[in-house]
C-alpha cells in the first residue's frame, strides 16, 4: 500500500507539474508547433536519466523512491498519448512535414535526453 501511496503523491505532482509548463512554453513560444508537449516530454526524458542512475547507481535510495520519481512523478510528467493526438492533429490538418519533424526530433532528443540525465547524474555525485 505504501507503494501505491508513493506513486499517487509522485504522480499527482508530476501531472501538475507538465500542466503548468506545458501551458507556460506555449503560451511563451506559440501554438505553432506543440512545444508545451514537446518540452515536457524532452525535460522528463532527461529527469528519468538522472533519476535512474541516482536511485540504483549512486544513491541506492530504497523502492519506495522509485515509485515516487520513475513510476509517479516522470510517469505522470510525460505523455505519450498528447504526443500520439497532436502527431495526427498535424497531419490531419495537412501539415505532415510538421508531424514528421516532431517524431523525429521527439525520438532522437527524447533518447538523448535520458543519456544527459543519466550523465549529468553521474556528474552531480
Amino acid at each position: 500500500m505504501t507503494t501505491w501511496l508513493a506513486v499517487a503523491a509522485g504522480g499527482a505532482l508530476g501531472a501538475l507539474s507538465r500542466y503548468l509548463l506545458s501551458g507556460w512554453l506555449t503560451g511563451w513560444l506559440g501554438k505553432g508547433f506543440p512545444w508545451g508537449t514537446f518540452g515536457v516530454n524532452l525535460l522528463g526524458c532527461c529527469l528519468i536519466g538522472a533519476f535512474y542512475v541516482w536511485l540504483t547507481q549512486e544513491l541506492r535510495l530504497a523502492p519506495v523512491w522509485q515509485a515516487v520519481l520513475v513510476a509517479g512523478f516522470t510517469g505522470a510528467f510525460t505523455t505519450f498519448s498528447t504526443f500520439a493526438l497532436e502527431t495526427l492533429t498535424l497531419f490531419e490538418s495537412g501539415r505532415g512535414l510538421v508531424a514528421a519533424l516532431y517524431v523525429s526530433a521527439s525520438l532522437v532528443l527524447g533518447v538523448a535526453g535520458v543519456a544527459l540525465g543519466m550523465k549529468l547524474a553521474r556528474v552531480l555525485l
